[in-house]
Order: C-alpha cells, then sequence, then structure tokens
C-alpha cells in the first residue's frame, strides 16, 4: 500500500468517528492492530501504568486521528463495545475444502446460515441496517447493542461462518483495503438495534447462585480433596470448551471457584494460575482471560460474602 491511500483512510476514520464509533489503527494492508501486542509491552509511554488494549486506545477526537493516520497508511478498526455497536460477521468459505458441518448442511455461507437463524425466530432478514460488504465478499451487519448488557463477541455460537463482535473487539471499517481489496458501504443507514431474539441468543448464561461460607464449609468435609477435584473439574470444563463458549466458560469456572477462595480451601493465585494456563493454550486473548477470571472471582467472592452476611 503506498501513501496515496492515506487521504481516503484517513475519509474513512474520521466518517467512522462521526458517526460515533471510535477507531484505532490496523496495519496497512492487514486487519491486525497497529502497535505492539500484550505480550511485548513494554510498559513505558502511553502502556506505563499498563498495557492500553485497542480497545482502550480507539478514540472518535478528530485531532487525534488526523495526527496518526497523515503519519501512515493504516486501515481502520471500529471498537465495536466502546461505539455501542454488536456486529454480526457473515463470512464466506476460504476454499473448497472449507464445507458446512452437518448440522448446516447445504448452507453456502455465514448469509445462508442467518438466514435460516432468522426465519427459525420468524423474523425476516435485517435488510434495513448498515450494512458493510467485506473484502472477500461477506457482510457486516451493525447493530445497536443494547446499554444494558455488555455483550461480548462470539465465534460460531450462532451458526457455521456467523460471528459477532462486541466488547472485547473489533471490525475492520468501510474504506479500509486489505489483499487489494476493500471494505465498501452497501447499505447506509442507522444501525437497527439488536433484534431481542438474537440477544436473547448471545447473553451468556446467569452466574450460578451464591452460597455462603457455612453452607459451603459444611458440604465439603476433606477442604483440600474437594477443592482439588473442584479445579480439576472446573479445567476440564474448559479444556472441553467448544469455540464460542470458552470465554463463558471460563468467566463460570472463576466464578464457581471463587467460592472456594472465600471459603479459604484454594488461593486465588492457584486459581488464576491454573485457569490462565488452560485458556491461554485455548487461544483465548491475555487481556480478556485475565478479565474473566478477575470478574468472575470478585463477582462470586462477594456474592458468597453477601450470602454469608
Amino acid at each position: 500500500m503506498t501513501a496515496t491511500h492515506t487521504p481516503a483512510l484517513l475519509r474513512a476514520a474520521l466518517d467512522a468517528a462521526e458517526r460515533g464509533w471510535p477507531v484505532f489503527p490496523l496495519r496497512p494492508g492487514n486487519k491486525r492492530p497497529a502497535g505492539h501486542p500484550e505480550r511485548n509491552c513494554p510498559h513505558t509511554g502511553r502502556c506505563v501504568d499498563g498495557h492500553r488494549t485497542p480497545e482502550q486506545r480507539a478514540t472518535r477526537d478528530a485531532g487525534q486521528i488526523r495526527q496518526c493516520w497523515q503519519a501512515a497508511p493504516y486501515n481502520v478498526g471500529i471498537a465495536t463495545g466502546p461505539a455501542g455497536l454488536l456486529v454480526v460477521d457473515l463470512d464466506i468459505p476460504k476454499d473448497d475444502t472449507d464445507t458446512a458441518p452437518p448440522a448446516w448442511d447445504g448452507m453456502n455461507d455465514g448469509l445462508d446460515v442467518f438466514a435460516v437463524l432468522c426465519e427459525r425466530a420468524g423474523e425476516r432478514f435485517p435488510t434495513e441496517t448498515f450494512t458493510v460488504r467485506t473484502r472477500r465478499g461477506g457482510q457486516h451487519l451493525y447493530f445497536t447493542a443494547p446499554p444494558e448488557t455488555a455483550l461480548r463477541g462470539s465465534a460460531g455460537r450462532l451458526g457455521w461462518k456467523v460471528d459477532t463482535r462486541a466488547w472485547g473487539g473489533y471490525v475492520v471499517a468501510a474504506g479500509s483495503v486489505v489483499g487489494g481489496a476493500s471494505y465498501e458501504i452497501i447499505h447506509d443507514a442507522p444501525p437497527a438495534p439488536l433484534p431481542t431474539w438474537l440477544c436473547d441468543l448471545l447473553t451468556p448464561p446467569p452466574a450460578p447462585a451464591p452460597v455462603s461460607v457455612a453452607v459451603l464449609r459444611s458440604r465439603i468435609g476433606r477442604a483440600d480433596r474437594y477443592a482439588t477435584a473442584a479445579l480439576n473439574g472446573e479445567i476440564a470444563k474448559l479444556e472441553a470448551a467448544p469455540t464460542g463458549t470458552q470465554n463463558t466458560t471460563l468467566y463460570n469456572a472463576a466464578y464457581a471457584l471463587g467460592r472456594l477462595i472465600a471459603a479459604g480451601t484454594l488461593t486465588e493465585r492457584e486459581v488464576t494460575s491454573a485457569l490462565t494456563d488452560v485458556a491461554l493454550a485455548k487461544g483465548l486473548a491475555p487481556s480478556r482471560v485475565a478479565a474473566s477470571i478477575r470478574d468472575g472471582i470478585r463477582r462470586s467472592t462477594r456474592n458468597t460474602a453477601g450470602a454469608a452476611a
């Protein structure tokens, strides 16, 4: 990519920001965020107080955007969570060997699968919302996310070739160019509210009901044996979790083990270390792993203490 793309990419970044969507730079000609990954963070400059993720760095400030995109022909990433968006990513097969699994036999791509999901829900395909054609011919359907529910992205949870981007993720904005092909707006309209049926499918299951420390202790008996079995059980669940459910499974594991931390039969360091090792091996992002474990343990220990009061 040459510098001649810079004005168009700057315009794409400013256009997204004007729509109220915070943006951050992607590598020129690429879909990956510019800058260093968390594992190589120098903890200097903007990261002096801790690694800043692309989601945290995203901005709508026109001055900052101009300064950044005049420096290099960056592609444009939209931080979907801070933008208040949930984007449905309808992908197409990568090659002739990338075929639908038995559950979606006969489907050609993510558009077909999503159309079936709409039909099952008794709803029509949402053609009226803001829509971008991806560089390979798929589609991004933009929806406004419900403010009361902090939805996170998913991979394959809805079906074959149907992913979502929300908190913790991003989409490549229209106007970006990857492999010589551009992302283009094919329906320029305000994003429609996320359909209720779709929100229901994407909402994580509720956390387990809190149990008081006293009740938990009475159930444990030999605490060390019970705690080890509980920890091993949650690790096994996480290791077996299919793609698209791993982050929810990780959170629920931390929540479940948080009750044992509150009871004093496990330490937070033990739980965090064990779950982190498995989650990273599953390919989850380090920042998401740390947040899910921390949030699950904190909510669990807080609820357990409340139940004991």
